[in-house]
């Protein structure tokens, strides 16, 4: 009996000491950084499956810059190519990997979007238009997602390396997990400067306006 009770104190002081050194804090932030991350890796598909409907849509004018849908259909094979788990966001260079191949997916978009400016036709196309909304509107959930995952990330990071939580990380083999790196992906993201030998060819209802 009086090893029993040792027992049981001494379990309630370790799920006490436990609590005081950030425990608690662990799980909390580790469930916060599992739902972000799941929610970064819906809109992203998302995104993902507004593609090729925006390719064969963009197909339809004969003229678009085929290297431009080229970029867009292998940018996206990449970044669905890689399986975003649970367990990527603990292993830094395949956090780094997704990161690039979904940054070079936003760049590929963002110069679909750029050319198209300069096709009359294909922006007058409803559909077209309907699809580039849906785009927007999932780039803007994108960001969203990954700004609140961004936050989880740094709360748990702050806690492994915060005394004296860090010695439960230590004891217990917690470590920091890798974040978006925000400053490269607008890097990577930014829209390329767009410029043509020709200009390209107008509707006869374009011309004949620029006419006069």
């Amino acid at each position: 009996m009086k090893l029993r009770k040792l027992l049981t104190v001494l379990t309630a002081a370790l799920v006490l000491s436990l609590s005081g050194c950030g425990y608690n804090t662990f799980q909390t932030t580790d469930e916060q950084i599992k739902a972000s991350w799941s929610e970064v890796v819906n809109q992203y598909q998302r995104r993902a499956d507004l593609v090729p409907n925006l390719v064969n849509t963009v197909k339809g004018e004969a003229k678009f810059e085929q290297d431009t849908l080229t970029k867009v259909i292998e940018a996206r094979s990449k970044a669905t190519s890689i399986q975003a788990t649970p367990e990527l966001i603990n292993d830094p260079a395949a956090f780094q990997r997704f990161q690039q191949a979904q940054g070079e997916l936003t760049g590929a978009l963002s110069r679909l979007m750029a050319v198209s400016e300069n096709y009359p036709n294909l922006r007058a196309n409803q559909g077209f238009r309907d699809l580039q909304a849906q785009l927007e509107g999932t780039e803007n959930r994108i960001t969203v997602a990954r700004n609140r995952y961004i936050k989880s990330v740094q709360d748990y990071n702050v806690t492994v390396r915060s005394f004296p939580s860090n010695l439960t990380a230590m004891a217990l083999g917690y470590q920091q997990k890798p974040n978006f790196a925000v400053e490269n992906e607008k890097e990577i993201s930014r829209p390329p400067s767009v410029s043509f030998d020709t200009a390209p060819v107008q509707s006869k209802g374009a011309a004949s306006g620029a006419a006069k």
